[in-house]
């Protein structure tokens, strides 16, 4: 047989122009190289291919535009959240401390994802690439826990009893959360959902090396989304959610994560020495913010931190100044201001509102599972981003990739026809 009717077969391009085909190809290799994207999200070293993928999908989104061969909408719950907060924003930048950072920051942060959550929203627009972008999620943070522990623990020679450091990852060891608990909530929603044996086997193998990860890493914010979002995910199977929560609290009672539960100090643990800093940076910048930059915040030309720490009670000074605000909530609201932390919480709102809609009045079970498994990841992800520095592309492509499914979810029960391609 011919190479190249073998291969137009398997695409379904038999009987097709050279130039229809080309652009069929187009329209399935977005998705691909966006999945590709996502795939070395966790993973160090790999900037050239995530940028080759990234920039890639988007030159080939413009083309199809152009030649008006995709149908790319911009309807969404999260269109006007957006539009909103990237304008208010956008005037920040006129007013920033560091305009030149901010502005970086405006395109690499902001914009690039807001492009990037439109790009998902648009490829993956069916129950089966929906399906597939869960699983790009959990083979990837699967493959980077093996590897993670395989090299800190069995390469290094650490004794499990040890917490983990940064190993193979390019974050901090307190935000390996994001990509873990991501993972385990979509390897959990599979084995409730799903009756297909081998489907719940892959998912079994895949919740061991996340949960040990995870546990390893000794994050007290980690566990608490994961026992947050456990609650939410199985909130409708009580024998299930009981097995799961006495699990979790076994784990914890009997790894050195209970004593950072039990020995806890409130003001550094939970994060209030930082806080308070950062709250009295907020109260002299408190209608606009310091600027979208991330490193503006540490940039001691723009700001003394040193001096904003003396304005703090001595109960809640830092002993040791950090440059980065530890908190998603503290970290928008001293770089956007109060404006543009409401505008934030209306996004948040909005995203929500819309999974609580999908998994109330749903049209079917699909829609309201995967309603209830979007809002636990979006829980375990605030949760973390409450307690963590918000300062990396790794925890933005997450909660952009959590905003995509949510609203992949919306437009699925909101198409007039029933998408009957994929199941869970």
């Amino acid at each position: 047989m011919n190479i190249n009717t073998s291969t137009d077969t398997v695409l379904g391009l038999n009987g097709q122009s050279t130039r229809e085909k080309i652009f069929k190809i187009l329209n399935l290799s977005v998705p691909i190289l966006m999945g590709i994207f996502i795939f070395f999200n966790p993973f160090p070293h790999t900037t050239a291919i995530k940028e080759i993928c990234f920039y890639g999908s988007v030159t080939i989104v413009i083309i199809l535009i152009c030649f008006k061969k995709i149908d790319f909408c911009f309807k969404s719950p999260l269109t006007l959240p957006f539009a909103l907060f990237v304008i208010w924003v956008f005037i920040g930048l006129f007013f920033a401390l560091d305009k030149e950072g901010s502005i970086h920051d405006f395109r690499a942060h902001l914009l690039n994802y807001l492009v990037f959550y439109y790009i998902l929203i648009n490829s993956f627009n069916s129950r089966k690439r929906l399906v597939g972008l869960s699983w790009v999620i959990i083979i990837s943070a699967t493959i980077f826990s093996i590897g993670e522990i395989y090299y800190f623990y069995f390469m290094l020679g650490n004794s499990f009893s040890t917490k983990l450091l940064p190993g193979l990852n390019e974050i901090a060891v307190n935000q390996i959360g994001f990509i873990t608990v991501t993972a385990i909530i979509f390897s959990l929603h599979y084995i409730i959902t799903t009756g297909r044996l081998y489907v719940k086997t892959i998912s079994f193998v895949c919740l061991f090396p996340l949960c040990i990860l995870s546990v390893l890493t000794q994050t007290r914010s980690t566990a608490l989304a994961l026992f947050l979002s456990v609650i939410i995910l199985c909130s409708k199977n009580k024998k299930l959610l009981g097995a799961c929560l006495a699990i979790i609290l076994v784990v914890v009672t009997m790894t050195p994560v209970g004593n950072r539960f039990i020995h806890i100090n409130p003001i550094t643990d939970l994060r209030l020495d930082i806080n308070c800093t950062t709250l009295e940076i907020i109260k002299d910048f408190p209608i606009i913010g310091i600027g979208f930059g991330m490193e503006t915040y540490g940039n001691r030309k723009c700001i003394n931190l040193n001096e904003y720490n003396k304005k703090v009670p001595v109960k809640y000074r830092q002993k040791s100044i950090h440059i980065f605000p530890h908190s998603i909530l503290f970290s928008i609201a001293v770089r956007t201001g109060l404006v543009g932390f409401a505008l934030f919480l209306y996004i948040l709102f909005m995203s929500f509102k819309t999974c609580w809609n999908c998994i109330r009045h749903g049209k079917n079970d699909f829609i309201r599972r995967w309603g209830l498994c979007v809002a636990s990841v979006l829980v375990a992800v605030i949760v973390i981003g409450i307690f963590e520095a918000w300062s990396r592309h790794v925890q933005e492509v997450v909660i952009y990739t959590a905003f995509a499914m949510m609203t992949i979810v919306w437009k699925l029960d909101n198409t007039s026809v029933e998408d009957s391609t994929g199941t869970d």
